[in-house]
């Protein structure tokens, strides 16, 4: 709270980190426990620069469920046979959607279905009758994934760093930015079990990346492999077809909060944003690889975000330094339209800008995140940077305000900061805006971030010293 010059992205709270310098992150983390991530919000550096956040209960508590015998963390990635940062160059210059990545990973290793990467496989020792915590983290720059242990039940215990009602599944699914602890139970045949990962890709006729990583649950008193004969592969998992949206969804509406929780009501702020991509004209004299010789592009109530580039957007505000950016980024959609339907063609090209919605502190927020099927409809894992939220609720179709609010969960809806947006749907969240700074808030898939599928949240600050955004330190890295 009140830390913002510490949350990291490039020209929204502090510039860019310059070759051979520091900045030291000092932050407050209050009311979180659990698994959260760290990571570069540069470019595609995230790539390769992240790792897992544990924060464990405080001092002299324990955890909501009996202590496990070990943890884990299994961070999942994506994998280029390139440097990444050519990939996303590359289709900066021609407008056309970036390479698909060449592998995923598990603990920076793509395991043993891939070819020549056998010996590194990451490898997850157990004893019978153990029960260990998987912390799992979704890295990976572009794509959501389904994630299992091979005959192995997983009790999911916490999202996003706050606790959930514990339920038991063999499938949980993640976006970027996303983290999900399990519990599982060592309680099959000592032998070696696949722990395996791959993608969830809902957008129709879109090209992903269909392979499979894995690491090896192995079971410390399982045959010695080289007794058991090389060939003897582990045991294989089951995993949902790529375009299971059932599957995604079965898991992301059995979430609940452990017990009844205080849900913002009494709305200050009641707004609507549509997501999703769109195509440029190809500039005169340009040659552009988008569909039909255009650019992609993406939106949020069809503004194209826009960085700054010669201060942060933080810095602007506190320094009052004009026209970097405005504050009239519009609270619903300037022209309403079938969102999920079959969207006229001139609605496929977005304004752009960089545009920010100011909130008074405190107010209480209700957002409605619309996905539309403008170009092609998916998923979309949006990130609020500074704030857990509530997510009411979910749907497909077009969000209906006279009838959907009856789907709206206010006893004991699940708190994350990321929430995947269905294909060709809706989702709803709350939060109070009681952390003062600017708030980036985008699509977790990199390419549409790129694209420009973001916003940003201005909150003022409130009353006193506590209310108030602290002044920035003096390391805090210059353009």
């Amino acid at each position: 709270m009140r830390t913002a010059w510490a949350d990291g992205p490039e020209f929204v709270t502090q510039c860019p980190i310059r070759p051979e310098g520091s900045y030291t992150y000092r932050f407050t983390i209050e009311g979180q426990e659990g698994t959260l991530w760290w990571h570069a919000h540069s470019s595609w550096l995230r790539a390769t620069v992240y790792g897992a956040l544990v924060i464990y209960p405080k001092k002299d508590s324990s955890y909501p469920f009996t202590k496990p015998n070990r943890d884990t963390p299994i961070l999942l990635g994506e994998w280029w046979d390139t440097n990444p940062i050519d990939v996303e160059n590359r289709a900066a210059r021609t407008g056309a959607a970036p390479a698909i990545s060449d592998a995923f990973t598990i603990n920076g290793q793509p395991g043993d279905l891939y070819n020549c990467s056998s010996k590194g496989t990451v490898i997850v020792p157990v004893d019978s009758g153990e029960t260990n915590l998987l912390r799992v983290v979704n890295s990976g720059l572009n794509q959501q994934l389904f994630f299992t242990v091979a005959n192995h039940k997983m009790t999911v215990v916490a999202t996003d760093a706050s606790y959930i009602k514990p339920f038991t599944t063999t499938i949980i699914m993640l976006g970027p930015g996303q983290t999900t602890d399990v519990l599982i139970t060592a309680d099959q045949t000592p032998a070696r079990y696949y722990i395996a990962a791959r993608a969830y890709a809902s957008g129709q006729g879109a090209p992903f990346d269909n392979t499979t990583t894995t690491a090896i649950l192995e079971y410390k008193s399982a045959p010695c492999p080289a007794k058991i004969g090389s060939s003897t592969p582990p045991v294989s998992p089951s995993l949902p077809a790529y375009n299971d949206t059932a599957a995604a969804t079965t898991f992301t509406t059995t979430l609940r909060s452990p017990s009844k929780v205080d849900v913002p009501t009494d709305i200050d702020e009641n707004l609507f944003f549509t997501i999703g991509l769109g195509l440029n004209p190809c500039p005169p004299g340009n040659i552009c690889q988008g569909p039909n010789g255009t650019r992609f592009a993406a939106s949020m109530n069809n503004v194209s975000f826009v960085l700054p580039s010669n201060f942060s957007l933080l810095q602007a505000y506190r320094q009052g330094i004009s026209r970097v950016f405005t504050t009239d980024f519009p609270a619903f959609p300037q022209l309403q339209f079938d969102y999920t339907g079959n969207v006229s063609r001139a609605l496929w090209t977005p304004a752009t800008g960089t545009k920010v919605y100011k909130l008074k502190y405190g107010s209480k927020v209700q957002l409605v995140l619309q996905g539309t099927s403008i170009q092609t409809a998916e998923n979309h894992p949006v990130h609020l940077h500074g704030y857990d939220f509530y997510i009411l609720a979910e749907g497909f179709g077009n969000f209906n305000r006279k009838t959907d609010t009856s789907k709206f969960n206010l006893i004991d809806p699940p708190m994350r900061n990321t929430v995947g947006v269905p294909v060709k749907g809706w989702t709803v969240i709350r939060f109070v805006a009681d952390n003062p700074g600017i708030w980036y808030m985008h699509c977790h898939l990199d390419v549409h971030l790129k694209w420009g599928l973001a916003m940003a949240f201005l909150v003022e600050d409130g009353i006193g010293e506590l209310q108030s955004l602290e002044p920035p330190p003096a390391d805090l890295p210059q353009c």
